[in-house]
């Protein structure tokens, strides 16, 4: 029988697979299915992070080491069967903000991206991180996920040529029914499709199919000796984050460090506790299972990614499909690893797929991020006025600095209006004077 080779018997020991009621190759297959889910992150990282200067080669290899080994150090340290790689929100917001409104290089980017791990990595080690998450704002941390959900999906827009500047109005949506636009559309058609029908890796397929309908259309350009495996190309290197920290000035560089540090402990809190109730990861208090151990990862895979070229690394969602499909170990996250790895090898299958075609990835994750604002109360004007500016906020500046500034003023103001003193945490009060120091006299 599969299950009782020497070397399944010992990886199901290492890993507590029968502790947990699953079987070695039920975690396997977890894991590939985990891998397919999100594996559309090869073909949209290049194309975002090229808008910021950065060459697309050296983004997708940075993009698959960094989530392979990610991944794998959460399989060891945290044992669960999570997946990481570099988020999308935190990379549309450094692409487009921090290396294009705010004018900073990638490199500078890089370096924020580097030391947000390291506080990151030492804040869950100290067990900081919880007293942190219990200080901000429930409805400010709901509103961050809805604005960055509205800027992702505006990104995919405007990627796709969807979008453009209006005459008469700041944005109008142009014709579809030709060029990249339509292949965008087309992709989206065919990912609401595959997703309603309960497909496993439909934004992957999706993004595929976009590509190939691409290539008639002149979107998608085919080389003539293209081949789909290769050696992959050359990551970008250390010195590079070394070169960004002399780059900026301390205010801008805390305002950029400390928006990736909000937006990573938040994101990677919520997927935890969404893919440990999914599997039943949970302790007699209802603790997620090695939680400190899988924060831990995710801030060492954060790290570990600034220094070949990759953004913030964070935990997935798209981890649920592997959960649903039987995974409850770490085994899952190695072989959900090692697939990241031996992508590597078809680098010119991914960077030959167009924005167009990855535009409908980024527009459905926006709408997935919806599901922040369930059982929120948004008549209430305590609840649902910061909710409001920080998501109106965050899409329209293209910054989630400038709408979690506005946000965390916008609270403060509404209770001490009330005058609901005591629910102004210590916390909240030295943010939001920070926040109001920032808007009224650092220009971004």
């Amino acid at each position: 029988m599969l299950q009782e080779t020497p070397l399944l018997k010992a990886l199901s020991a290492r890993f507590g697979v029968e502790e947990r009621g699953s079987t070695v190759p039920r975690e396997l297959a977890a894991g590939a299915a985990t891998f397919a889910s999100m594996a559309y992150i090869l073909a949209v990282q290049p194309a975002v992070m090229s808008n910021a200067g950065m060459e697309a080669g050296a983004v997708f290899t940075a993009t698959a080491l960094s989530a392979g080994a990610a991944t794998i150090v959460m399989a060891l340290v945290g044992k669960l069967p999570i997946a990481l790689a570099s988020g999308l929100g935190i990379n549309v917001y450094i692409a487009f903000t921090v290396c294009g409104a705010m004018g900073f290089t990638w490199q500078t980017a890089l370096a924020a991206v580097f030391v947000e791990g390291v506080v990151f990595l030492v804040l869950s080690l100290c067990g900081v991180r919880q007293a942190l998450v219990k200080a901000i704002p429930e409805t400010i941390k709901k509103a961050a996920a809805l604005g960055i959900g509205l800027l992702v999906a505006i990104a995919g827009l405007d990627g796709a040529g969807i979008l453009h500047t209006g005459g008469g109005t700041p944005l109008a949506v142009g014709a579809v029914t030709s060029g990249a636009p339509l292949v965008a559309v087309l992709g989206l058609v065919i990912l609401i499709v595959l997703y309603t029908r309960g497909v496993s890796g439909a934004v992957l397929i999706a993004i595929l199919a976009a590509a190939v309908i691409g290539i008639p259309l002149g979107v998608t350009t085919l080389p003539p000796d293209f081949t789909a495996f290769s050696l992959p190309p050359a990551p970008y290197t250390p010195v590079d984050v070394a070169r960004g920290l002399q780059a900026a000035s301390p205010m801008d560089f805390f305002v950029v460090f400390f928006s990736l540090l909000f937006v990573d402990i938040f994101d990677t809190v919520a997927t935890l506790s969404g893919v440990a109730l999914q599997g039943k990861l949970l302790d007699e208090d209802g603790n997620i299972v090695n939680c400190k151990q899988a924060l831990v990862s995710d801030a060492v895979g954060t790290i570990l990614g600034s220094l070949v070229g990759a953004t913030t690394v964070t935990s997935y969602l798209e981890s649920l499909t592997g959960v649903a499909s039987g995974g409850r170990t770490g085994l899952a996250s190695v072989a959900t690893g090692v697939l990241f790895f031996l992508a590597l090898f078809f680098s010119p299958l991914f960077l030959l797929i167009p924005a167009a075609a990855t535009a409908p990835a980024l527009i459905f994750v926006g709408f997935l991020m919806l599901g922040a604002v369930s059982n929120i109360d948004v008549s209430d004007v305590e609840v649902g006025l910061p909710i409001f500016i920080t998501m109106l906020i965050i899409p329209t500046s293209y910054s989630i600095s400038e709408g979690l500034a506005w946000g965390f003023i916008v609270h403060t103001l509404v209770k001490a209006v009330k005058r609901k003193w005591r629910e102004i945490t210590p916390a909240v009060w030295a943010l939001s004077a920070l926040f109001l120091v920032k808007l009224l006299f650092v220009r971004m």
